[in-house]
């Protein structure tokens, strides 16, 4: 979704206008940066830096809400989702007068940029190593990949955009990031069956954690199947809820490392097969194929990894 705008005004304009938070734009504006030269290059580091700060006051917002009571005739799905149009509004409103955020992305970066014209005879123009089209891809990759940002469901991109979480997460736990990020892939159908509040925000949950009687963060109430003696039943459940996603797989790490239940799953090593049979086995899904498809999905992994 984005702004009206007058016949007159420019690319740059357009691209300033969408609402940060809208995926179309961010493609529009990832596209530009892999085709940008010369003068354009800066213009389009500013843009994307300049989303990348409306996504942080968002992510402010969002938190600012959070902590306040959710009681009252005012409180409801509707009102929920207004508000969270309003706070994109405001995001990109306060980003666009600036908080400073911006100025310090292109400042660091424009340090490192590369004059093409100056790359002649072997010759370096720049003050880096690092050509501009790389920072440019890298500013607005940090920007898709924002804790604000929807997940694609595409396998390499599910991979990219959460590859530092599951590594941070492997850190923790010593599971190996592919199957990590196999087990959220598998949960989530690659990011795009996350579970949702009834406003259709994210829960940021990817691993389909349930919040059981210790857990003192907040809830979203979600439809999930369950096997009881093998026959599938529905049920709506109450999951866990986290304000990021890499919340949530430091987590899905602290779980595997503070119970008991998992400490064979966690000297599987590098074997993707033994890992999926040992998480089954220790209860962590009532599926009885659970270990099978998990096994397929760390496979697709890492080939989106290699």
């Amino acid at each position: 979704m984005s702004t009206a705008l007058s016949s007159g005004a420019s690319a740059a304009d357009a691209a300033s206008s969408s609402f940060a938070l809208d995926p179309k734009a961010l493609a529009a504006l990832k596209s530009k940066a892999g085709s940008a030269t010369g003068a354009d290059q800066k213009q389009a580091l500013k843009q994307a830096a300049n989303q990348f700060e409306a996504m942080f006051m968002n992510m402010l917002l969002k938190s600012m809400r959070d902590s306040l009571p959710k009681d009252g005739m005012m409180d409801s799905d509707g009102t929920k989702t207004y508000t969270s149009m309003l706070d994109q509004q405001l995001s990109q409103k306060l980003a666009g007068k600036g908080m400073g955020l911006a100025d310090m992305i292109v400042k660091q970066l424009d340090k490192k940029f590369v004059d093409p014209a100056a790359l002649k005879d072997g010759q370096s123009g720049a003050t880096g190593s690092t050509s501009t089209l790389q920072m440019l891809k890298s500013a607005t990759s940090a920007a898709a990949s924002s804790p604000a940002a929807p997940l694609s469901g595409v396998p390499k991109d599910f991979v990219q955009a959460r590859w530092a979480d599951a590594q941070a997460a492997e850190q923790a736990s010593g599971v190996p990031a592919q199957f990590i990020l196999g087990q959220a892939a598998l949960e989530s159908g690659w990011g795009k069956r996350d579970i949702k509040f009834a406003d259709g925000s994210t829960s940021h949950n990817l691993f389909g954690i349930k919040a059981g009687g210790n857990w003192k963060g907040a809830t979203v109430d979600a439809t999930t199947t369950e096997y009881v003696g093998g026959v599938a039943r529905k049920s709506v459940e109450k999951f866990r809820a986290y304000s990021s996603y890499a919340e949530s797989f430091s987590d899905y790490a602290k779980l595997l490392t503070s119970n008991p239940r998992y400490a064979a799953t966690l000297k599987s090593g590098t074997n993707a097969a033994q890992f999926a049979t040992s998480l089954q086995q220790a209860g962590y899904a009532t599926d009885p194929n659970y270990a099978k498809k998990l096994t397929g999905v760390i496979q697709q992994t890492l080939r989106a990894v290699a």
